[in-house]
């Protein structure tokens, strides 16, 4: 039975320039830091950017992959692509502005692949991550048998 509330803690500790090292209970350490786009940025390092588009892919999938299970579609396949677009505001801030997910989900049964694309676009929905920033979330699905 799920709860009414949860709590998700992180610790982060400053290496150098923006080089930072994220932490969480037993997970392995995560090298952060700023992105080359911007001043300091460090090549091949996880960055908020980066983790931010990525907490929405990996939340969809979370979420579709639970409610297709719980359905029992016969999931077979899934794999996705995520493209997050930034932009400067009027003000001067950067902000998310939309988000593309393209995931590819592949199904054993004919039966399924309608139900397959409903669940999806039923989890894009649901999705607590989706569901708690103020991006534009947007799925296009390529849904097909193995």
């Amino acid at each position: 039975m799920l709860k009414d509330s949860y709590t998700y803690s992180t610790q982060l500790n400053w290496k150098d320039g923006s080089l930072g090292v994220l932490r969480s209970d037993d997970f392995p350490e995560l090298e952060v830091a700023s992105p080359t786009d911007f001043p300091y940025g460090v090549p091949r390092t996880w960055t908020p950017e980066h983790l931010f588009v990525a907490s929405v892919e990996i939340c969809l999938m979370t979420t579709f992959t639970a409610i297709a299970r719980n359905s029992k579609v016969s999931l077979s396949h899934y794999s996705s692509e995520t493209t997050g677009k930034m932009e400067k505001m009027e003000d001067n801030r950067y902000m998310f502005t939309r988000i593309v997910i393209r995931p590819v989900v592949k199904v054993e049964l004919e039966k399924d692949l309608e139900r397959a694309e409903r669940i999806l676009f039923k989890a894009k929905k649901m999705c607590l991550i989706s569901n708690s920033i103020k991006t534009e979330v947007v799925v296009e699905p390529e849904i097909s048998l193995t």
